[in-house]
């Protein structure tokens, strides 16, 4: 007998990986060469806000068609209620000063959701010719290559990605609790998408994440990818990942850093 929730994993699973390739194709093709060249002009980008714009039009509308009771949640605006149960998240582009400077680390992240809870990711990166995809309680997969995180190294070895955000008060404060990590750790980087460093993690590629400030199409895909992968991910202790802190790291490497950034405060502004 069909397992009716497995269905639906498959279902949306395949309607998230069509969505964000055919956004991929959208995005590489249409960005202008000479987009980082004029890359401090504003002009340049009002094109990549139009880019964004068009890659989740083009998102919804194929979600639309293959799922029209479904609801969206997406970066540009194009969020409304279905009946369904089931909700989109969508990140049209993450990693968009990336994609306006020709930096390879940019994708495409489509989650599904339903009643709370992330059933599907896909985070399609173009330039890295890459796809990660996960279902929940079914792992994590990196094309067809399933993904696992790395085992925990020692705190002082661990290679630990972040970002910062927009805002000069904030980014002052996370250049701070950066600057109080960095000693402590083997190294800092900074990726410039949150759901690509959240799969970095999930391939071994990063030992751990931290970021305040993002929003739920920033993390959801990436996150499920990490989880499934063998990630913990969260906030503050005892809360769930969230724009308040994300952090996501493999056990034993988890629990240290969660408890530094809350003694740091790399929760709050």
């Amino acid at each position: 007998m069909t397992d009716p929730l497995k269905a639906l994993k498959a279902e949306l699973l395949d309607v998230a990986l069509e969505a964000a390739h055919r956004a991929g194709v959208f995005l590489r093709e249409g960005r202008p060469d000479d987009l980082a060249v004029a890359a401090t002009k504003s002009s340049a980008v009002d094109v990549v806000t139009e880019m964004d714009i068009a890659s989740e039009k083009l998102i919804t509308g194929f979600l639309g068609e293959r799922r029209p009771d479904d609801g969206v949640l997406g970066e540009e605006g194009a969020s409304f209620e279905g009946s369904s149960g089931v909700e989109w998240v969508v990140d049209p582009i993450d990693g968009t000063v990336n994609y306006l400077y020709g930096r390879p680390d940019w994708c495409v992240s489509i989650a599904a959701r339903k009643d709370g809870e992330t059933l599907v990711g896909v985070v399609h990166a173009p330039m890295r010719g890459e796809t990660y995809r996960a279902a929940l309680g079914e792992g994590a997969f990196l094309g067809e290559t399933p993904a696992r995180v790395r085992p925990a190294p020692p705190f002082g070895q661990a290679l630990v990605g972040t970002g910062f955000g927009y805002l000069t008060e904030r980014r002052a404060r996370q250049a701070e609790v950066a600057r109080h990590l960095v000693p402590k750790v083997r190294d800092i980087r900074r990726g410039g998408s949150a759901a690509i460093d959240l799969c970095d993690v999930a391939v071994g590629r990063l030992d751990a994440y931290y970021e305040r400030g993002l929003n739920p199409w920033d993390f959801a895909a990436g996150d499920l990818v990490a989880r499934e992968a063998g990630a913990l991910t969260g906030g503050r202790p005892g809360e769930p990942l969230s724009g308040e802190l994300a952090v996501a790291a493999p056990p034993g490497l988890f629990e240290p850093l969660q408890g530094l950034l809350e003694d740091l405060g790399a929760w709050h502004d």
